[in-house]
């Protein structure tokens, strides 16, 4: 484009809208939108979270933090009183966003993702049942019985964000189809949990609770069925959900789960007559455009706009607009809370060595980073051998190890079932929660310098 051609001045903008002080802050906004949207984001906030916990709960400032933590909210109408502590109102309620937005990745994955070709999902399915079986036992061996045997769910689980994150770091020397598989791995491992949780962390059951929620998904399927595309109904309704479930003794965030499964995947127009509809309204937009004059005073140009945006949802899936809208609160403010309300371990050097000699601890380390491996690796050797999956593209099986390594990190989802596990059992508490953090600070360095060495040859797709 020669100099003269080039827009000047406002020329650039014509058409356009400036609040008096946007194009200021757009200077400042701009890179940190584009910051956000990266994907290592999530597990760096996260990361910063629980650094900055550990900080707060090993400081002078730790009274203050427990008391947070415990400190009692309620909700009364009148006789009817629901009273937990913050924590866990973040850990029962919170977290069932987390898992409603877990439930959304798990259908779409199953529908047109990497778990909906039998032959692209083999190896990821395999991978994920390997990685949770082997943990679970190596734990159960070295826990066989009392109270701490009831954490053996807990380093069966893999934290997609942190793994994601530290894969993502590599970018350039990895293919893009080993972060797929990841993935497709790491959600495939959350619906593992989300089973474990259902059937062996649950409280004494309420029949009558539990009929409710059973009522309550039929009327979410109906609705499904009935073509209800509007996301409130199912929220709504989702919210009875969790209270039911919290009466019944399941565990109230798989009411995410079971209403993210009952979103509709279908849209309620295919993209030719999408295309139609918004040629026809385009040719009434442009018939009723009058230069000058403010849209906010013209009903027709606004009637127009309001039936275009209709139209924009009616061609998107329900599912894929609460996935895309719902990921960003989860990632950036759910998991953080979370991390800030579950993180804070204290830590004291004169009985550090008893604490990593703890059988919970023990378990908790050797499952993650031993079981995660080998149980990955090794399942995907045996499935490849028996020719039933296939390497993904442009991956070797070297670069297959990398990543189980990287599975052990287990967070969110981890401590998540410590908290239901070890309920009322202060100290395994603590033991657990200080052998995921360790392990998974042991599996992310390891398995970023594995892959670091063994992708040194390959070129990157990212």
């Amino acid at each position: 484009m020669s100099e003269q051609d080039k827009p000047v001045g406002d020329a650039a903008d014509k058409g356009v809208f400036h609040a008096p002080w946007e194009r200021t802050f757009d200077k400042f906004l701009t890179p940190f939108e584009e910051f956000v949207h990266r994907q290592t984001t999530s597990g760096l906030l996260l990361m910063g979270t629980a650094i900055l916990t550990m900080v707060l709960a090993n400081s002078a400032l730790a009274g203050f933090y427990q008391h947070l933590v415990h400190t009692p909210i309620g909700i009364h109408i009148g006789d009817w009183s629901l009273q937990k502590s913050l924590q866990h109102w973040v850990n029962d309620g919170l977290m069932a966003l987390f898992f409603f937005v877990v439930g959304l990745e798990l259908k779409r994955e199953a529908l047109v993702g990497e778990l909906a070709v039998p032959r692209q999902a083999a190896l990821p399915i395999i991978a994920a049942i390997g990685g949770m079986l082997l943990p679970a036992l190596i734990y159960y061996f070295i826990n066989p019985d009392g109270t701490a045997a009831r954490g053996w769910g807990i380093p069966m689980a893999t934290d997609i964000a942190f793994a994601i994150g530290a894969l993502v770091l590599l970018a350039g020397r990895v293919p893009k189809a080993l972060i797929t598989f990841l993935v497709a791995l790491a959600i495939v491992d959350d619906l593992g949990a989300v089973v474990v949780i259902a059937l062996f962390y649950t409280e004494q059951l309420v029949w009558q609770a539990l009929f409710a929620a059973a009522a309550i998904l039929a009327v979410l399927i109906v609705f499904n069925r009935a073509g209800i595309r509007q996301p409130l109904p199912y929220f709504l309704l989702g919210v009875l959900l969790w209270l039911a479930l919290l009466k019944s003794g399941v565990h109230a965030t798989l009411a995410g789960v079971l209403t993210a499964f009952t979103i509709p995947a279908l849209p309620k127009y295919d993209p030719a007559r999408f295309s139609a509809h918004v040629k026809g309204l385009m040719v009434r937009f442009d018939a009723s455009h009058q230069p000058g004059k403010n849209i906010m005073t013209n009903d027709e140009l606004r009637a127009v706009v309001q039936t275009l945006e209709n139209g924009v949802h009616k061609v998107e899936t329900p599912l894929q607009r609460l996935e895309h809208g719902m990921h960003m609160p989860v990632a950036f403010l759910v998991i953080p809370i979370f991390a800030f309300m579950n993180a804070g371990i204290p830590i004291e050097l004169a009985s550090l060595a008893a604490t990593l000699t703890h059988p919970v601890t023990l378990g908790v380390m050797l499952g993650l980073v031993l079981g995660k491996c080998l149980g990955i690796a090794g399942a995907c050797w045996l499935a490849l051998r028996l020719g039933i999956a296939q390497l993904p593209a442009q991956t070797r099986f070297s670069q297959i190890a990398g990543v189980a390594l990287l599975a052990g990190i287990g967070f969110t989802m981890a401590i998540f079932i410590a908290e239901l596990g070890f309920a009322g059992q202060a100290e395994n508490l603590l033991m657990a929660k200080t052998g995921v953090l360790l392990a998974s600070l042991l599996a992310g360095i390891g398995g970023f310098i594995w892959l670091w060495l063994v992708s040194d040859k390959t070129k990157g797709q990212l």
